[in-house]
């Protein structure tokens, strides 16, 4: 008896905890404030001065060489715009939730909404360390460059204070420790406390002047074009080949991560419903067109094998005889990254914020200074957080490991739109009081439902209730009545969404594992076989999504074809997740298990998802029989509101109270 007891304690503790995990946020009905807000000041050019600030900073000065000479050759074109469109379909998705949720935290909240307490949490805590690597990557990178204007002067330097030898052989920690990153980290930090208004000027005016030299640079290069840079080198104008511009996209990808600091600053935008759009769309779509164009000057300027990686612009400048445009460029470098040092430091700090007011990290950084209206806090430990890293690590061993949270963050928010897409209206939104005409059709409707069976009414009555959801089967995908009648059009496309990804990972990781065996006849049939199987499943997936009808209800902007857009963007992420490195899921994995006693130790008990319903006490007075007084009465009044919502229903759907209903 005691060992029954005990199993039936831990099977109701084990719910308990599984419903905890995948309890979901509900909609904002406020518009987005709250109580403890932050300060709504910002206009859509400030927004998109933030976005394009974030985007374009060490990528272009950096990346862009790289990729060019090591990579694919004068073909980095494609592999832009290859990067541009998968960047593209994430973002119009982040645009949605944008107007959708105007709430700081972009993936996190949005995950939070649609797919529940536990995969939010998870997304939260990667974006955490994403932008904290990033402020101290690029931080480095600001160092780096100053002190290759210098001569080396700051690195030999610090060598020479601290022995001469002073480095560690190891691929993580750095040769030196970098004390110029350190404080770079901590004073923008510091300057960012003095409020949002104040931010987003200084880095407008630090973004005009990096898009001024972008333009120069591209006047400039294409007068000295020189078409016969891009035939000349052996291979031609792909050197590395088809293979050479998808490798070359998916490293550019990265260069557009950044967009998402838009929707993280819904919260404080004056009109986030058309704000956020306006300037994700505008913002990539600038900076897709400066990518493509400065990549095509400076491939036109000098050949690629002349491509100096670590400083391509201000090198291809100097070969043309042009000291001047290297000074010019100097500036813009630096503008540049200090832009994208500033996103990443704008975005983590209230990414922090939202999963504290959700009790999911400590309350004391869900605080608002009353002044400036920023989590002060929460910057001061952005700021040293980053620093240190900045301080001690060599960071270029660690940018591939941002890129897997913010591929599985996209991968989630393309998943929750569908999700969303398809989620009926809520009962409590279907209360209302039909005026005469409706009430007509209602009466004439359950008059009707009397008619007939047993059966056909309880269909009829769930296809109104569908119906008024926003969410039912097409006319013409009727025929599916029998497989998915039964299930909730919700339940039934979490589950689409879900098999897809998995379909879409199969698919990927098989074409990366059999790639270099598809050229055998055995393995080539076999492969291809396998995936198309598959491939069938993953569009089955796709389509039975498609079956049904939308609740757009309120959404001033839409991705266009869903759930055709947010299923590419889903399939590209994982493409690009897939081709990681295994010590990058290692990280990934050891990360993601500090995290979890993070939220199992603290968040999952102090979440404000959680009613004390189904505390770890009632469930054990539950499951050894014992119930107090005030639990009979709860219940009661459970049964009560259970009947009431039963009239409610029945009052929507046309059906009149009998007598004896009436009389009780």
């Amino acid at each position: 008896m005691t060992g029954k007891r005990g199993g039936v304690i831990l099977a109701h503790v084990l719910s308990s905890i599984c419903e905890k995990m995948n309890r979901k946020k509900s909609l904002p009905n406020d518009g987005g404030r709250s109580q403890d807000t932050l300060k709504r000041c910002l206009s859509t050019l400030d927004i998109t001065l933030l976005g394009i600030g974030h985007m374009v900073g060490a990528g272009i000065y950096v990346l862009t060489g790289t990729v060019a000479k090591d990579i694919a050759g004068p073909g980095i074109i494609f592999s832009f715009f290859l990067a541009g469109l998968v960047s593209i379909l994430a973002a119009i998705c982040y645009a949605e939730f944008g107007t959708r949720v105007p709430k700081a935290g972009a993936a996190y909240v949005y995950t939070y909404i649609a797919v529940g307490e536990f995969w939010a949490f998870i997304i939260g805590w990667n974006i955490c360390l994403e932008h904290m690597l990033g402020a101290a990557s690029v931080s480095r990178a600001w160092s780096g460059y100053v002190d290759s204007l210098l001569g080396g002067w700051i690195k030999n330097t610090t060598l020479a204070l601290l022995g001469g030898e002073a480095h560690y052989d190891s691929d993580l920690l750095a040769q030196y420790p970098d004390v110029l990153a350190c404080l770079i980290c901590l004073v923008y930090a510091l300057a960012m406390a003095l409020g949002v208004k104040i931010t987003a000027a200084f880095n407008g005016i630090l973004t005009l002047i990096n898009i001024g030299v972008m333009l120069l640079v591209i006047c400039v290069g294409f007068w000295y074009a020189d078409l016969q840079n891009w035939f000349q080198a052996d291979g031609g104008f792909l050197p590395y080949g088809f293979g050479g511009v998808i490798a070359g996209a998916a490293t550019c990808f990265y260069a557009f991560v950044g967009f998402d600091s838009i929707a993280t600053s819904a919260e404080e935008a004056r009109n986030p419903a058309s704000s956020v759009p306006i300037a994700t769309l505008v913002s990539l779509s600038a900076v897709s067109a400066g990518y493509i164009l400065v990549s095509a000057a400076l491939t036109l300027m000098i050949p690629t094998d002349q491509i100096n990686p670590s400083a391509s612009l201000p090198e291809a400048f100097g070969q043309l005889g042009l000291p001047w445009a290297k000074i010019i460029i100097t500036i813009g470098a630096l503008c540049g990254m200090t832009t994208t040092l500033l996103g990443s430091l704008f975005a983590l700090p209230r990414c922090l914020y939202a999963m504290a007011c959700d009790g999911l990290l400590f309350s004391c950084f869900g605080r608002v200074n009353s002044m400036t209206q920023v989590p002060v806090l929460n910057l001061l430990a952005s700021g040293t957080f980053s620093a240190l890293l900045a301080l001690v690590f060599d960071l270029k061993h660690l940018v591939e490991f941002m890129s897997i949270g913010t591929l599985l963050a996209y991968t989630i928010v393309a998943a929750s739109v569908i999700v969303l897409r398809y989620r009926p209206l809520k009962p409590e939104s279907l209360i209302y009081a039909p005026d005469s005409s409706e009430s007509e059709n209602l009466d004439y409707e359950a008059d009707s439902l009397s008619e007939n069976s047993s059966a056909d009414t309880i269909s009829q009555t769930g296809e109104l209730i569908g119906r008024s959801s926003g969410v039912y089967l097409k006319a013409k995908y009727k025929w599916l009545e029998p497989l998915v009648g039964c299930f909730e059009p919700e339940r039934v496309v979490s589950t689409c969404v879900m098999l897809f990804c998995i379909f879409t990972f199969g698919i990927c990781f098989q074409l990366k594992v059999y790639w270099t065996d598809s050229k055998a006849d055995d393995a080539s049939y076999w492969t291809f076989l396998f995936n198309g199987f598959i491939l069938f499943f993953a569009l089955a997936c796709v389509t039975l999504i498609g079956a049904y009808t939308q609740n757009t209800q309120g959404l001033t902007f839409k991705v266009p074809f869903v759930p055709v857009f947010p299923a590419l963007s889903i399939f590209a992420n994982i493409a690009l997740m897939v081709h990681l490195s295994f010590v990058t899921w290692l990280r990934f994995f050891i990360w993601v298990s500090l995290g979890m006693l993070m939220y199992f130790g603290y968040g999952i008990h102090h979440s404000r998802q959680d009613g004390g319903e189904n505390s770890n006490y009632s469930i054990l007075r539950t499951a050894t029989g014992q119930q107090s007084a005030a639990d009979v009465e709860q219940e009661s009044g459970n049964k009560q509101s259970a009947g009431t919502s039963i009239a409610i229903c029945h009052r929507f759907i046309g059906r009149k109270k009998s007598k004896g209903e009436q009389i009780q």
